[in-house]
């Protein structure tokens, strides 16, 4: 491994590529056994693997500075070719599907491995690629318009990630007039986001038909490699989550009315929890990372030595500035088998929370660095974000480190946030869901059902005279919705589980930690609800699941005297 700053990004040859791929479509089918099958498949992960790298090494670059032109034009090169990659990928899948040593290939690879390539081979078509490439410029347009915005306010220009710091400002003035400027961005660039999304939907309808589905929504589940389960069972999910999580996040919506001593609370309230403040790190970013190597070398040998080769490769890109994207998110570069971490710091409670989430998945992809094949690598998101969200309970005990008196009123913050996110999660699902199933309704259609749908999971938001979101337009702010159609459930789901995590841990550390460490190392090896099983957790779609962690988190909620707080 070397320094990230030191790594050579090199734009793949596709020719070259094209031809290796087909040396081994014109080899693969005479093989004389399932050895020499097996010697072509590691030379395609190994190209493979080279092309993902050098795709994540220019996405990262480009994510930190949306305006570099240089990767800016590599990430064009990536939106315009990766559906020519995947077609070449697919060709060659299609041959082990097809592989008369296909039990002895199951038996060396994993049956799972060949249940997500049948998976894969209902999402793509040669015919489709220019629909993708279409797809992919789209979603960058987005990414690029939230990554470059400059808003003013009091004087000065921020990011909308840097905005974050004044929405929770102990002034209610202050939070008001930051929020109005956040969301007045979105709603200056309104009819932008409208008709981006619209040519969204309709290319991603248009795809789905050309390989004869009904609409988006079933090609959407297949395209995130879901195994087993569909939508009724998320549905079935929803309705628990509508039933068991809704009345307590009320509630506690509620609570900080009170602690506020507000009449009402407003949408430019919803992220300020004290009157003495939200919780800060008392240290910046460099402190911060200080704190976090001695909490992971303290937390375990695993994490340390995770946390340590972070460090020394300088793997990590943390502070929220001028042109970068929004957001957070760890990406891994295969070559160097190596995670790297994306943040906007900018001196919030988020800072240690998006930290620790992103850390868990990093950990996840350094412990399973090995796996092959490099589907493997990574699990379904699902299970990912439940790495994520389980790291931020089990580095529960050393948050004394970043916020010193003022941890209770994290913990607090924190666990009662993470309740209050799993019915806005789900009515991003429930919305995308009605988006796909009803590709032709307006843009003023989607923002009405979105405002019935915000009003089902979430009775208590009050936007007071903000017409833009009055009129439905909060989701265009939610990037996943853009990017990754239903990809959001996930959170929902690993959340459940990462409260088992959370209970487990406070009855028996070292039992619970070695659940997750299972979890970690057995990658994407198994679909989720096997995974769950190696992990000793809960199905969070059967009836019950989320019934049995909720009493727990009521009565810790119930423990802490917030109004001191």
């Amino acid at each position: 491994m070397i320094d990230f700053k030191e790594i050579v990004y090199e734009r793949p040859d596709m020719k070259h590529i094209e031809s290796e791929f087909e040396k081994i479509q014109e080899h693969m089918p005479n093989a004389e056994n399932v050895e020499q099958q097996l010697i072509y498949f590691q030379h395609i992960e190994s190209i493979y693997s080279q092309y993902l790298t050098a795709n994540t090494l220019a996405y990262i670059r480009h994510s930190i500075d949306t305006t570099d032109e240089y990767y800016d034009q590599e990430n064009n090169f990536f939106d315009e070719n990766n559906p020519t990659f995947q077609t070449w990928l697919n060709d060659f899948y299609q041959l082990l599907l097809k592989s008369e040593f296909r039990p002895e290939l199951e038996e060396k690879l994993g049956k799972h491995f060949f249940d997500l390539l049948e998976v894969e081979a209902k999402t793509f078509s040669p015919e489709i690629v220019s629909d993708l490439i279409e797809e992919n410029k789209l979603t960058t347009e987005y990414s690029k318009l939230v990554a470059t915005a400059e808003v003013e306010f009091q004087g000065e220009k921020y990011t909308l990630a840097q905005l974050t710091a004044f929405r929770e400002s102990t002034d209610r003035k202050v939070r008001k007039a930051a929020s109005e400027a956040y969301f007045g961005y979105y709603a200056e660039h309104e009819s932008e986001l409208d008709r981006i999304y619209d040519e969204l939907v309709k290319v991603r309808t248009q795809i789905a038909k050309k390989l004869g589905y009904e609409n988006f929504v079933e090609l959407g589940y297949y395209r995130m490699s879901r195994t087993d389960y569909d939508a009724k069972d998320v549905k079935a999910f929803r309705d628990q989550v509508c039933e068991e999580i809704v009345p307590i996040a009320t509630l506690l919506k509620e609570r900080q009315r009170e602690r506020l001593g507000l009449a009402e609370i407003k949408y430019y309230d919803e992220n300020f929890n004290f009157n003495s403040g939200n919780p800060k790190p008392l240290g910046d970013a460099d402190w911060i990372v200080d704190n976090a190597k001695t909490m992971y070398e303290e937390l375990s040998p695993e994490t340390g030595e995770f946390f340590n080769f972070m460090l020394d490769y300088n793997l990590m890109d943390l502070l929220a500035k001028k042109s970068k994207e929004a957001g957070g998110y760890c990406a891994h570069l295969f070559d160097y088998k190596a995670p790297f971490i994306f943040a906007n710091f900018n001196g919030t409670q988020g800072d240690i929370e998006v930290m620790t989430h992103e850390a868990g998945h990093a950990f996840q992809g350094y412990e399973s660095k090995d796996i092959i094949p490099i589907l493997y690598s990574s699990p379904t998101l699902e299970v990912a974000e439940i790495h994520s969200m389980s790291m931020e309970f089990f580095t529960w005990p050393w948050m004394d480190k970043f916020f010193g008196d003022q941890t209770e009123k994290f913990k607090f913050a924190h666990l009662a946030g993470t309740i209050e996110f799993i019915p806005y999660g789900v009515a991003v699902d429930e919305f995308q869901h009605y988006v796909y199933s009803n590709p032709t309704a307006s843009p003023e259609e989607r923002k009405t059902k979105w405002r019935q749908i915000e009003k089902k999971y979430q009775p208590y938001l009050d936007f007071e005279d903000n017409d833009y979101l009055e009129r439905g337009g909060k989701w265009t702010r939610q990037l996943h919705i853009f990017t990754s159609p239903f990809y959001y459930i996930d959170y929902t789901l690993a959340q459940v589980c990462a409260f088992q995590f959370w209970l487990k841990d406070q009855v028996n550390h070292e039992s619970a930690w070695q659940d997750y460490l299972e979890l970690c190392r057995a990658g994407g090896s198994k679909p989720f609800t096997e995974l769950l099983t190696i992990a000793n957790l809960e199905n969070p779609f059967e009836e019950g699941t989320i019934a049995s962690v909720v009493p727990q988190i009521e009565e810790y909620l119930a423990s802490v005297d917030d109004t001191k707080l």
